[in-house]
């Protein structure tokens, strides 16, 4: 999935926000330092998505009959080859 820059910022802000609204949570850093490592956890988190995604993408296409996006079995396929993916990398998604 791809997020703009903005609504990622927009998130990051959400995310500082809202963890500054919660009495037992203490910055030791200032927010808007919060507010940049919550937009960078959150783009590395979509990169390794765009990775996992990609590769399952390609296994589909390496079939050896071609399978149409949006069927059945592409989509059976799609969430098996995703999973193998996630498990290769140990990501608990």
């Amino acid at each position: 999935m791809r997020i703009s820059r903005d609504k990622l910022n927009k998130l990051a802000h959400t995310v500082a926000d809202t963890l500054a609204e919660i009495d037992e949570v203490e910055f030791k850093e200032d927010r808007n330092t919060i507010r940049q490592e919550a937009r960078k956890a959150m783009e590395q988190e979509l990169l390794e998505e765009m990775k996992i995604d990609a590769a399952a993408r390609k296994k589909i296409e390496s079939q050896r009959k071609i399978i149409l996006e949006g069927s059945q079995e592409w989509d059976i396929l799609y969430r098996k080859y995703y999973t193998d993916e996630v498990k290769k990398l140990g990501i608990d998604h």
